[in-house]
């Protein structure tokens, strides 16, 4: 599969200085895995992640939407269009990248590189069908969507928050309280996507490094 749909990215046109490609796909459904595997297939694929727009846990809490952090509302969704419209069309082009240690996004922390000719933007709601998301999906050279069944993943999401520290209990409230009513969201409310993999064709990908196991508050 992988080798398959690395050949159906590099030949899809592109009108942009760089290919765009989204990979999309319900929290845990193994968008950073495919995506990093991808990318060492060649090195001009880079990846860009959707996390890096994460707004910041204070003005979360402001807003009193906290415990819904990873929906829709707790992204900078306006910023995030501005970076794909970039991405398109300019050179050196920096963006966020979100540290799960410390629950944060960090500026300026990726840049794009002179040889990239390919972007593989991953991330939950980059063919959602409301605003202001809705403006992502033209300008997209391709979409890939991964399948996978809620039950497998509210196992991997459950295995997620206890790798961060959490107990079941509180595993669980995270999964069936947020994140599953989320994956749910981009399945109900999301474009048709051009090509889609099923979860044990990313499983069969090379696992992406492991992230910090350190619990977040």
């Amino acid at each position: 599969m992988l080798t398959d749909l690395f050949k159906r990215i590099k030949a899809t046109p592109f009108t942009g200085k760089r290919r765009l490609v989204a990979l999309v796909g319900a929290p845990a459904s193994g968008k950073s895995t495919l995506a990093e595997a991808l990318a060492q297939m060649d090195p001009s694929i880079q990846v860009v992640p959707m996390d890096g727009f994460h707004l910041d846990n204070s003005i979360l809490s402001e807003r009193g939407i906290l415990h819904r952090k990873g929906a829709p509302e707790t992204f900078d969704a306006a910023g995030f269009v501005h970076l794909v419209r970039r991405l398109r069309t300019e050179d050196g082009v920096v963006f966020p990248h979100f540290d799960r240690s410390r629950d944060q996004s960090i500026a300026g922390a990726g840049a794009v590189r002179p040889e990239t000719e390919t972007i593989l933007v991953e991330g939950n709601y980059l063919m959602l069908d409301i605003a202001p998301w809705q403006k992502l999906a033209p300008l997209w050279d391709l979409s890939v969507k991964i399948d996978v069944p809620l039950a497998v993943l509210r196992q991997r999401l459950l295995q997620r928050w206890t790798d961060h520290g959490y107990t079941q209990a509180e595993a669980a409230g995270k999964a069936d309280g947020n994140d599953l009513p989320n994956a749910t969201f981009v399945l109900e409310n999301s474009l048709h996507c051009d090509v889609v993999v099923t979860a044990d064709q990313v499983t069969d990908a090379p696992p992406s490094p492991p992230t910090p196991t350190h619990k977040v508050e």
